[in-house]
C-alpha cells in the first residue's frame, strides 16, 4: 500500500516537550519532520521491556503505510515500583531494539517533560508541531483501544488523530466493544489506508496481524523467576542489556 505513507506513533499517557527527536541505528538524533501528504503514526507505551510483539505491531504499520514508525516511551508511571526499568533504561532498550531497521525510530519527548504522561497532551503537541492539515495517527493494540473510555479526555483523541488499532487475525479483538466506545467510533471505521491521508484525523483503521503471545508483564515475571525462555521473546541486544544491568530480577508486579 505504497500510496499511504506514515511515520508511526502509539499509545501512552502523554507528556509535554520540545520538538520530537528520533534516534537512528547509530544513536544519531533524527528529527520528526512532517511532509505534505505523509501520515505521521505515533506508537507509545511503557515498553517495560520492549519485546518482539511491540516490534511486530510497529513493523506491520510501517509496511502497511510504507513509512517509518516512531516508538515513544512514556515517562515513569507514579504507581510503578522499583521492579521495572527506569525511563532511561527503557528508552535505551528501544534504541537497541530498532537499531538497523530504518522503518523504526525512537522519540523521547514524553521523557523530557515533567508530570504524568497523558496521550491527549502528546497529541496536542504533535498537532501543534505538524499543523492542522497534516495526517496524524495514533497506533495502539486492541486491548488499549478497548480501554479508551478510561483514558483522560479520550473523546478528543479522534479529533486530534486517526486511530490505527492492531488487531489479531480471527481473534475477535474488536468484537463486543464497550457500548460507549462503539458509539463514539461508529461511522469512523475505514478499511482503506489511503483514507487516512485524505483527512488530518477522525478515522479508525484495523491493522490485522498474526497472533503474538509476548507480554511485558509475563516477561518480567519470567526474568524474576529465572526462566531462560524469556530471551526468545526480545531482540538479542535487549536480552544482553537486561542481563548486564540485572533488570527485572525482583518479583514482578
Amino acid at each position: 500500500m505504497a500510496a499511504a505513507r506514515a511515520a508511526v506513533a502509539g499509545d501512552r499517557r502523554g507528556t509535554r516537550d520540545r520538538p520530537a527527536e528520533g534516534r537512528g541505528p547509530a544513536g544519531r538524533q533524527r528529527p520528526l519532520i512532517a511532509h505534505a501528504g505523509v501520515l505521521t503514526i505515533w506508537y507509545g507505551g511503557t515498553f517495560d521491556p520492549v519485546h518482539d510483539g511491540h516490534l511486530a505491531v510497529a513493523r506491520a504499520a510501517a509496511d502497511a503505510f510504507d513509512v517509518p514508525v516512531t516508538l515513544a516511551p512514556a515517562a515513569d508511571p507514579p504507581h510503578r515500583g522499583l521492579t521495572g526499568a527506569d525511563a532511561a533504561e527503557r528508552a535505551h532498550m528501544l534504541d537497541l531494539a530498532v537499531a538497523g531497521d530504518r522503518r523504526l525510530r525512537v522519540d523521547r519527548r514524553e521523557l523530557q517533560r515533567p508530570g504524568p504522561s497523558w496521550t491527549v497532551d502528546t497529541l496536542h503537541e504533535l498537532r501543534t508541531m505538524l499543523g492542522p492539515a497534516a495526517p496524524l495517527a495514533l497506533l495502539m493494540g486492541a486491548d488499549s483501544f478497548r480501554s479508551l473510555p478510561t483514558w483522560r479526555e479520550w473523546r478528543r483523541l479522534p479529533e486530534l488523530a486517526h486511530l490505527i488499532v492492531a488487531a489479531r487475525h480471527a481473534d475477535g479483538d474488536l468484537d463486543d466493544l464497550p457500548a460507549v466506545l462503539a458509539e463514539a467510533v461508529a461511522g469512523r471505521w475505514s478499511d482503506d489506508p489511503a483514507e487516512l491521508l485524505a483527512a488530518p484525523a477522525g478515522r479508525v483503521h484495523a491493522l490485522h496481524q498474526p497472533l503474538r503471545a509476548e507480554s511485558a508483564t509475563a516477561l518480567r515475571r519470567a526474568i524474576a523467576a529465572g526462566d531462560p525462555g524469556w530471551r526468545s521473546e526480545v531482540p538479542a541486544a535487549v536480552a544482553a542489556w537486561i542481563d548486564a544491568r540485572g533488570l527485572y530480577r525482583s518479583p514482578a508486579p
